[in-house]
């Protein structure tokens, strides 16, 4: 069938390898002209045979409102428009409404796979109308991985963005665990090869997965991680996840606490920390560290009363 995709970037663009390889036709726009198929919407749309279905890959906010704003102008009753980028489920709502005054109809999908997606598939979780869906079926069928598993539709509209908002605050705990228990490895002076222990719990172990497949290759590269620096951004879907348990009165501590931790790893000089150390110093009279310039200060006051 024929696709417009909006967003090339690394999953847009490999998502429409996929699908050029599975005989679908895809008609790519990206405001890189250097990658795009055509240079404006209106050129996509009017590529596309009715009705017609359009997938925007851009990033969440701003960038997929105006993009939908400007396709609600541009598309015809009958039309169906994809969200597949990482919007918030309230979000969908709203957008649902306004394209179906028009005739419009509207499938939200959660989209995981990264980089990863072009060769082994996208697991996708999508919202919507079962007409709607049925229109973008396909697609799915194409993007998936192959086997009984990796797409679901959810349920309504904002179903599909939900329940990915869900899967990466599940992520975010998953890789919090990994992490506490390599520092933790590294810190025994017994255990002498912390990689070998983690390529050993890819098979047989009740805690393999992916994500400890990606740690073994991480490991690889750079076995002591001494390359990087211990900062994590974080996506908003922790954020999101972690809102939405404390609307639904939900108790969300491992996600909550990984989150949290990733605020932390900001913190070259925490806070908190600052506060807990003069506490303890202040009750039980434990030894506390000045910070660096204090350090430097302390020590050239000693040197002149030395004097």
């Amino acid at each position: 069938m024929e696709l417009g995709l909006i967003g090339l970037g690394k999953m847009g663009g490999n998502m429409r390898e996929r699908l050029r390889r599975a005989g679908h036709t895809v008609v790519g726009y990206d405001r890189n002209p250097d990658i795009a198929d055509v240079h404006s919407l209106k050129d996509l749309v009017d590529k596309l045979k009715g009705p017609r279905v359009v997938w925007v890959m851009v990033p969440a906010g701003a960038a997929t409102q105006s993009t939908i704003d400007e396709l609600a102008d541009l598309l015809s009753p009958g039309d169906v428009v994809v969200d597949g980028g990482n919007s918030r489920w309230t979000e969908d709502e709203r957008h649902a409404v306004e394209l179906g005054i028009k005739g419009i109809g509207f499938v939200d999908c959660g989209v995981s796979g990264g980089v990863w997606g072009l060769e082994n598939g996208y697991a996708l979780m999508y919202g919507g109308t079962p007409d709607d869906v049925a229109k973008v079926t396909p697609i799915f069928d194409s993007l998936k991985p192959e086997g009984d598993f990796g797409a679901v539709h959810a349920g309504k509209v904002g179903a599909g963005h939900f329940a990915k908002m869900v899967h990466n605050g599940i992520e975010y705990a998953m890789m919090q665990a990994y992490a506490e228990g390599w520092e933790l490895l590294e810190k025994v002076g017994s255990v002498t090869d912390v990689r070998e222990v983690f390529r050993s719990w890819q098979e047989g172990t009740v805690i393999r997965s992916w994500l400890l497949d990606l740690a073994v290759n991480a490991l690889d590269d750079d076995e002591h991680l001494e390359k990087l620096k211990g900062y994590a951004e974080d996506s908003g879907e922790g954020r999101w996840t972690v809102e939405a348990a404390i609307d639904h009165a939900v108790p969300l501590p491992a996600i909550t606490a990984s989150l949290f931790a990733r605020f932390a790893s900001r913190q070259d000089d925490s806070p908190q920390m600052k506060m807990v150390s003069a506490l303890r110093n202040q009750f039980g009279g434990h030894a506390v560290e000045a910070n660096a310039a204090e350090a430097k200060a302390m020590k050239k006051s000693s040197k002149k009363s030395d004097k």
